[in-house]
């Protein structure tokens, strides 16, 4: 398998934090953007950047900015067939998706998707981590994407689907596993900035 794209998804509208683009926000004298870029640059082929508007408010990182196809903020889907259609353009087989407001993700979500995912067709992988109550917890803004897959995800979503794990579950998406649950700890809001400058 050919090396992944990465695609960062900050295509949502951030009404939780006030409005605004979450990964501007700053975190210890860096931007989230920043960080989840340098996490995520080392571990693929080629980072862009799944945002919608005017996307010269992100010339100063130098990743393509591709906007959602599916118009009216319909989710986390809508960035990832954003991405799955520039890979396509570029001759990627599949992309890794990370989202723009979790900046301790773990330096090997690459590599242990693309383990999880030896053997199937479609790579279509989830990040994952233990959870006292439910045994197991799903993080469907992290994940390996098969290429080949874009046009059946265009289909779903022009179709109302809005639920990863309802789209990857159909096409028997698997997980990996990952041991630390506050790796992908996201900043929603304001107090989850704070608590975020406590966990550098």
């Amino acid at each position: 398998m050919k090396q992944p794209f990465g695609v960062i998804l900050a295509g949502g509208q951030a009404t939780r934090m006030g409005g605004g683009d979450k990964g501007l926000r700053m975190l210890g004298g860096q931007s989230l953007l920043a960080r989840v870029e340098a996490r995520l640059a080392p571990q693929v082929a080629e980072v862009a950047l799944n945002a919608n508007g005017d996307a010269a408010r992100f010339t100063s990182f130098g990743m393509p900015v591709i906007g959602d196809s599916v118009e009216g903020f319909v989710g986390p889907l809508a960035g990832v067939l954003a991405g799955l259609d520039w890979a396509a353009l570029h001759g990627a087989e599949t992309i890794v998706t990370a989202a723009a407001d979790t900046p301790f993700f773990p330096c090997d979500l690459v590599p242990q998707l693309l383990l999880a995912s030896e053997g199937m067709t479609h790579p279509l992988v989830l990040a994952a981590t233990p959870d006292a109550k439910r045994g197991r917890a799903r993080h469907p803004t992290f994940g390996l994407w098969p290429v080949a897959l874009r046009d059946d995800l265009r289909e779903a979503l022009e179709g109302g689907l809005r639920k990863v794990v309802l789209w990857t579950d159909t096409h028997g998406g698997r997980e990996a596993l990952f041991p630390q649950e506050e790796a992908f700890f996201n900043v929603n809001t304001p107090d989850d900035l704070a608590q975020a400058e406590t966990m550098l």
